[in-house]
């Protein structure tokens, strides 16, 4: 018999890439060009647009921010600050070890929330794109394309790395066995989890991204572990 295949589906956001440092640097750019009114004025946007959405839509933000401010002389600034933010710098340290790792086990794939311009070129920016050789699913809900996602990449077993363990949780509920559940304790997002983590504990703990590199294939097979 031959050994099953592996799909590793990624997120991005606080799991490949500190996200959280560039939200800091967002926040602070927009303060020394406009003042704190107005970033929290764009944070107002921003919480808005994510309720009605369901991801962080940079530039129907800034659309919408720019409102008021058209004759600011840095309101057209904004455009080519999001555009050309330096991702490669906020990919965490050991991001591409553990890619290096998954590649000798299967196929790794991202699987990542976000629209379709921003979060494309955050992964071209941030090199991501060219490692995984373009292998990248972009949904509103990727929780919800489950089905989409197999039929793009079919495989015996899959992996779900994500700092969002309610993301975790309902995906384990539709694959059960046939799909890994990973944490990663990065972000905001993971900091905020331990009630859910008592009560739905995703099958591998691991606190950073690097600790993707220690696991072996049995392991990812497996099933209930946890990695300290």
């Amino acid at each position: 018999m031959t050994d099953p295949s592996i799909v590793f589906l990624l997120d991005v956001d606080d799991t490949l890439l500190d996200n959280d440092r560039y939200s800091a640097d967002l926040a602070q750019a927009i303060v020394e060009r406009f003042g704190v009114a107005e970033q929290q004025r764009w944070a107002d946007i921003d919480k808005g647009l994510r309720a009605q959405y369901g991801f962080a839509d940079y530039l129907g933000i800034l659309q919408r921010f720019r409102l008021g401010l058209e004759d600011h002389p840095r309101i057209l600034e904004m455009s080519d600050w999001l555009l050309s933010y330096p991702f490669d710098e906020r990919v965490y340290p050991d991001t591409l070890t553990a890619l290096a790792h998954l590649k000798s086990l299967g196929t790794p794939v991202v699987l990542s929330d976000g629209d379709a311009v921003f979060q494309p070129r955050k992964l071209k920016r941030a090199g991501l794109w060219d490692v995984l050789q373009g292998r990248v699913l972009i949904y509103v809900h990727k929780e919800a394309k489950l089905a989409q996602m197999q039929a793009r990449y079919p495989a015996d077993h899959y992996v779900m790395v994500d700092d969002k363990l309610r993301l975790l949780v309902a995906m384990k509920a539709e694959l059960g066995t046939r799909l890994t559940t990973v944490f990663v304790r990065q972000g905001h997002y993971a900091a905020d989890s331990d009630a859910l983590l008592a009560t739905n504990p995703p099958d591998i703990v691991i606190q950073d991204i690097g600790g993707l590199a220690a696991i072996d294939r049995g392991r990812f097979l497996s099933g209930r572990l946890s990695v300290t």
